[in-house]
C-alpha cells in the first residue's frame, strides 16, 4: 500500500485508454507532500504497469546544482546517467525547450545520450511550475522497441506531469 493521494488519480488517469488501462492498485488516499515520494511513486507505478517501459524515471532542476544541468532524481530500470545538459540529449531538449520530446527512433536523434545501448524510443515529458514557468523536472521513459510510445502516451503523460508541477511547485 503506498500513502500518496493522487495515485488513484493516476490510475483514473491511466484507465481512460486502451493501453492505459493497464493499472489497478489499491491506495490508501492520505496526502503525501514529499516531492521526491511523488516522483518515486510515480516512476515506480508507471513502469510496472507498462511492459514496454524499460526505463522510468525524472531528471530534476535542483537549486544547489550547476545551472542548465539536470540530475537524476527517482527512477525504475537499470543504471541512468547521473547528470544530463540541457546542450544534450532528448532530456536535455525537453528540458531546454519546456516541450514534449516524441522520439519513435533515438538513434536518429542528433545527440542522443545513450545511456542504455538497448534503448530504441523515448518520451520525455518537462514538468514546468504553471505559476513562474520554472522547469521542477522532466519524466523521462525508454523502450527498448523502437517506436512503442504514441499520441496517447504522450497525452496522459503530459496531463500527469502537469498535475504534479501544479501539485508540488508551490
Amino acid at each position: 500500500m503506498c500513502s500518496c493521494h493522487y495515485v488513484p488519480m493516476l490510475h483514473r488517469k491511466l484507465a481512460t485508454t486502451r493501453k492505459w488501462s493497464r493499472t489497478s492498485r489499491p491506495c490508501c488516499r492520505a496526502k503525501e507532500s514529499s516531492w521526491v515520494a511523488a516522483m518515486a511513486t510515480t516512476a515506480s507505478v508507471l513502469h510496472q504497469a507498462f511492459e514496454y517501459f524499460h526505463w522510468t524515471g525524472f531528471y530534476c532542476v535542483w537549486p544547489d546544482q550547476p545551472t542548465g544541468t539536470l540530475v537524476v532524481g527517482p527512477y525504475q530500470g537499470s543504471l541512468g546517467c547521473l547528470r544530463i545538459p540541457f546542450s544534450k540529449g532528448v532530456c536535455g531538449a525537453a528540458a531546454s525547450s519546456k516541450r514534449t520530446q516524441l522520439v519513435p527512433g533515438v538513434h536518429a536523434f542528433l545527440g542522443h545520450i545513450a545511456c542504455a545501448s538497448s534503448t530504441q524510443s523515448e518520451v520525455v515529458v518537462p514538468l514546468v511550475a504553471p505559476s513562474s514557468q520554472q522547469l521542477l523536472a522532466v519524466l523521462d521513459v525508454d523502450s527498448n522497441h523502437a517506436a512503442a510510445f504514441d499520441e496517447v502516451d504522450v497525452q496522459q503523460l503530459e496531463q500527469l506531469c502537469h498535475w504534479l508541477a501544479s501539485r508540488y511547485s508551490s
